[in-house]
């Protein structure tokens, strides 16, 4: 037996039968197959980073697919790329700056998940994440096609056309279908962006973000004031957002960045001092206003994966505390109402807000599980959860408020962070989970392939 947790909330601690990583399709499949025949189940981890226990469950044999990370091909001509699903993102735009010459057609990745950039093409899949891009849809709009380990261990190839329904499913289905082994991407144009920058409070953020996508601007978010001391909190913030320019502007060699110290700093410092981390944060942001970027490389950014250990030392807290994260989604045109009425609710909760920025996502009409069915307003809050039972049932509270406040809204709520809404919340925000739920015994009846995300739902709505 073997015990495994998330990287980043630490709040999901699994005792798994065994964890094995395969190297090739053709180990994978035997994985599989030798649990579907002595029935034994199977989860899915690749980097994991996801919080809601969607890469483990106990008792299973856990694959680990970071053994899977090659590149398959690039073809130029289509604009698209055929990875291994256990590849990461840097690993994946390293090999194609390596792999082309520096030119007007070089191609690149359109959009990944911020926050941390060591995920996995295969788990950003299972997810259906997004990025801070101002016109995009979830990565469904970004995948072309994969293969898929079905569980009897047959190979299969899903797209548009062929296992339509498959595609659909596994696409933001969290691995319950199957084992994603190879992803083909589809790649946009490496540009060249200035980024522009300003403060703004929170009417004027919607109104501005709308006004540069019209402007022709590709990337943009909003990062909110989290100092629950000051009259801005949740109030006002940085809105930065990223326009193309020609290929030939030239790129300074020593742009202003945050090394790995300055942001530890950072971080230390959002949880002791907000007002002096958004001092120094907005001084940053305001230094680089007008700096020119590569198209992927400002979608990466500064991340420790042993921040929270590192901080722990620092504070000499008597308990393990970690940052648990939910993402929201409303109407535009709801932006503001919704935040003057969080705001309120968070501040008689004594909700610890460490960090939060706000994004744009388009509509998606294809995954069984979507969440994005409107064009909405992304809000994303990080909540400091201290690890005892009083601190958990306190974030519980504080995070079903904000679901509940969403809701009322008319909006939605990300699956993939945490398990704690209410049965109500969840067939509010996702009314197609039965369906879904049913679609997995479909393709998968003796449920090879399971989580404890997957039995958690499973239990909650019979």
């Amino acid at each position: 037996m073997v015990v495994v947790n998330d990287v980043q909330s630490r709040l999901n601690e699994t005792m798994v039968r065994e964890v094995i990583r395969p190297s090739d399709l053709g180990e994978a499949a035997a994985i599989i197959r030798d649990a579907a025949s002595n029935h034994r189940q199977i989860s899915i981890a690749g980097s994991r980073h996801a919080m809601g226990g969607q890469q483990f469950g106990a008792g299973t044999t856990c694959i680990d697919t970071l053994g899977l990370d090659r590149v398959i091909n690039l073809d130029p001509v289509n604009s698209t790329v055929e990875v291994e699903a256990g590849i990461t993102w840097t690993s994946l735009v390293s090999w194609l700056q390596a792999n082309q010459d520096e030119n007007e057609d070089m191609l690149t990745i359109i959009q990944k998940q911020t926050g941390a950039d060591e995920l996995t093409i295969g788990g950003s899949v299972s997810s259906n994440v997004h990025g801070r891009g101002l016109i995009y849809q979830p990565i469904v709009q970004d995948i072309e096609s994969f293969t898929l380990i079905v569980p009897r261990g047959q190979i299969i190839r899903c797209d548009r056309a062929e296992n339509r329904e498959l595609f659909n499913m596994v696409i933001g289905g969290y691995g319950l279908a199957g084992l994603i082994v190879t992803v083909k991407l589809r790649l946009g144009r490496r540009q060249k962006l200035v980024r522009e920058v300003q403060v703004a409070d929170i009417d004027e953020v919607i109104p501005a973000l709308e006004k540069r996508i019209d402007e022709g601007h590709l990337y943009g978010d909003f990062q909110y004031m989290t100092d629950e001391s000051s009259d801005d909190f949740l109030r006002k913030g940085i809105l930065s957002s990223y326009y193309p320019v020609g290929f030939s502007t030239p790129m300074l060699q020593d742009n202003v960045g945050l090394s790995q110290e300055n942001w530890m700093n950072l971080y230390y410092l959002a949880h002791t001092d907000k007002k002096q981390a958004y001092e120094l944060y907005l001084k940053h942001y305001t230094e680089t206003s007008g700096q020119v970027y590569w198209s992927d490389n400002h979608q990466f950014s500064p991340y420790m994966s042993n921040a929270g250990d590192l901080l722990h030392e620092k504070l000499k807290a008597e308990t393990f505390g970690s940052l648990m994260i939910t993402e929201l989604y409303v109407p535009r045109h709801f932006f503001t109402a919704f935040m003057e009425s969080v705001r309120r609710n968070l501040s008689m909760l004594r909700a610890n807000v460490v960090y939060g920025t706000v994004r744009l996502v388009k509509k998606e009409e294809e995954t069984v599980l979507k969440w994005a069915v409107d064009d909405y307003a992304c809000i994303i809050f990080n909540l400091r959860v201290i690890h005892t039972d009083r601190g958990i049932a306190q974030a519980q509270g504080q995070f079903r408020m904000l679901i509940d406040q969403a809701l009322s809204f008319g909006g939605r709520y990300y699956l993939t962070y945490h398990r704690w809404a209410r049965k109500d919340q969840v067939l509010s925000a996702y009314p197609q989970m039965t369906t879904f739920l049913e679609q997995k015994l479909d393709f998968d009846p003796d449920e090879i392939f399971q989580s404890d995300w997957y039995r958690h739902y499973r239990a909650l709505l019979g």
